[in-house]
């Protein structure tokens, strides 16, 4: 399996809102998979990668509606 790369702050800020909107879509669409092996009872490679998956989620959200809450597009 590949590595992810832990998404930071400021990569997260410089994206446009219509692509973390499609970032957050993608990483809600990886943490339903990696819940889903979890689930399975197969044992996680990486268990601190499902809290990393939230926390980016969690950023993202924030910033989409900081964005859109001054009105900023970019």
């Amino acid at each position: 399996m590949a590595k992810t790369k832990e998404l930071k702050l400021k990569e997260l800020r410089a994206l446009p809102v219509e692509e973390a909107k499609e970032k957050l879509a993608a990483l809600q669409q990886q943490l339903a998979k990696e819940r889903a092996t979890l689930a399975s009872g197969v044992r996680p490679e990486n268990p601190g990668k499902i809290r990393s998956i939230r926390k980016a989620i969690a950023r993202l959200h924030t910033i989409i509606t900081e964005r859109i809450r001054t009105g900023k597009k970019s």
